[in-house]
């Protein structure tokens, strides 16, 4: 990927992590309404978490090779 599509994904995940982390916000302060839930969004919002660590450890990569090269 290049440095402009990595940056795009980043983006995009970074929205998709705020909205992850506000619906497991939201679940929290309606507890103990819908507590069989957390697991699920719990779940949600690590993996949207883990795949933008990952896009912005691949993004200075490629900011650091282009840099380089």
């Amino acid at each position: 990927m290049t440095v402009e599509e990595l940056e795009k994904k980043v983006k995009k995940l970074s929205m998709r992590s705020t909205d992850a982390k506000m619906n497991l916000h939201d679940l929290s302060e309606e507890l103990p309404t819908d507590w069989e839930k957390i697991p699920e969004v719990a779940q949600e919002t690590y993996e949207v978490f883990r795949e933008l660590a990952a896009a912005r450890r691949d993004l200075k990569a490629a900011k650091q090779a282009e840099a380089g090269a």
